[in-house]
C-alpha cells in the first residue's frame, strides 16, 4: 500500500505578479507586520512568503522520513494561510476566488507541485461559508481550514487536521460541497496509490464547529462524482483475497444529506474493472 496510509491506524466511525504579492503579503500579520497597507507596499513579504515555503518542504520531508512533525511550525503555516483567505475573503466587492487560488498556488515549494496544493472553496448556506483545502506537499500533512461571518467579518471558524481530530487521515485531501443550502461537505483522502485507495468523510460546519456525518472504509478503486441529485461513491466491494490487485464486484452508493441526516439512498452492482495504473 501507498507510504500515504502509514499513519492511519484506527477504524474511523495565475493571477498576475501583482496580485500573488499582494495576496501574499497580506499574510504577514503572522510574520510581525502592524497594517494591512504596511505589508501590501512592503517589500518583506518575500522573505514571508519564502519562511512559509520552508515550512511546507520541512513538514513534508518529516513526514517522508519517518521523523516527528513540527506542530509549532504547522500552526504557524496555517495561521499565515488564514491570514490571507480572510483578506481575500473581506474585500469590500467580495472574494475573487478564482484570483485567489491563482495567487495561492504561488505558495508551492516546488516546481512543478507535486502533492502540494492550497485552494479555497466555497460552501454552502446563508450566508456562504468557505473551506481553504491545504496540503504541505508529497506525503505531507494536510488540513481544512473553514471561515465564516457576514461580509467583511469572514475569521476562522472551524479546523479539521490531525492534531484536532486524531483519526483524520491527512493526506492528499480533496474536498467537495454537496449542499447548496448547507454548509455539508465531503473529505476525500489518499487516492494516490494504483489502486486508488481512499477514505470518504462527509462533515457539517453548523456556524460554529465541524460534526462527523460518515466515514468510508478504506476503498481500493474508488471514485466519485457530485451534483445536485447527490454524492455517488463507486468502490470495489469484493476483493479477490488471491489477487488483491483485482475486484470481483464493484459497486455504486448514492449519498444525500437530507432533513438534517446524511443518508445512503441508494446502491447498486457494478461491472468488474481492472484497476486503472497511474
Amino acid at each position: 500500500m501507498n507510504f500515504i496510509f502509514y499513519r492511519y491506524r484506527g477504524n474511523l466511525p495565475a493571477a498576475r505578479p501583482a496580485m500573488v504579492r499582494g495576496l501574499i503579503f497580506v499574510g504577514l500579520v503572522i510574520f510581525g507586520a502592524n497594517s494591512l497597507s504596511a505589508r501590501v507596499q512592503g517589500q518583506a513579504g518575500g522573505d514571508a512568503s519564502a519562511e512559509f515555503k520552508r515550512i511546507s518542504d520541512d513538514l513534508s520531508a518529516a513526514r517522508l522520513g519517518g521523523g516527528e512533525e513540527n506542530e509549532a511550525q504547522m500552526e504557524k503555516a496555517l495561521a499565515y494561510l488564514d491570514s490571507i483567505a480572510v483578506s481575500v475573503l473581506n474585500v469590500p466587492a467580495g472574494p475573487n476566488l478564482d484570483n485567489a487560488n491563482r495567487a495561492l498556488a504561488g505558495l508551492a515549494s516546488h516546481t512543478p507541485p507535486v502533492g502540494e496544493n492550497y485552494r479555497l472553496e466555497k460552501l454552502g448556506g446563508t450566508p456562504a461559508a468557505y473551506a481553504m483545502v491545504i496540503n504541505f506537499g508529497l506525503g505531507g500533512p494536510a488540513a481544512v481550514r473553514i471561515y465564516a461571518g457576514s461580509a467583511g467579518h469572514y475569521a476562522l471558524a472551524a479546523r479539521i487536521d490531525h492534531l484536532s481530530q486524531k483519526d483524520f487521515l491527512d493526506s492528499d485531501i480533496e474536498l467537495v460541497p454537496v449542499s447548496k443550502t448547507e454548509a455539508v461537505f465531503v473529505t476525500v483522502s489518499g487516492r494516490t496509490d494504483d489502486l486508488s485507495t481512499g477514505l470518504f468523510s462527509a462533515w457539517r460546519f453548523d456556524g460554529h464547529g465541524v460534526t462527523a456525518l460518515w466515514n468510508s472504509d478504506l476503498l481500493q478503486q474508488s471514485s466519485y462524482e457530485a451534483d445536485e441529485n447527490g454524492f455517488r461513491l463507486a468502490y470495489c466491494s469484493q476483493v479477490d483475497e488471491d489477487h488483491p490487485s483485482q475486484c470481483l464486484k464493484m459497486s455504486r452508493d448514492v449519498y444525500r444529506f437530507q432533513a438534517g441526516e446524511w443518508k445512503r439512498t441508494g446502491t447498486e452492482d457494478l461491472p468488474p474493472s481492472k484497476p486503472t495504473v497511474k
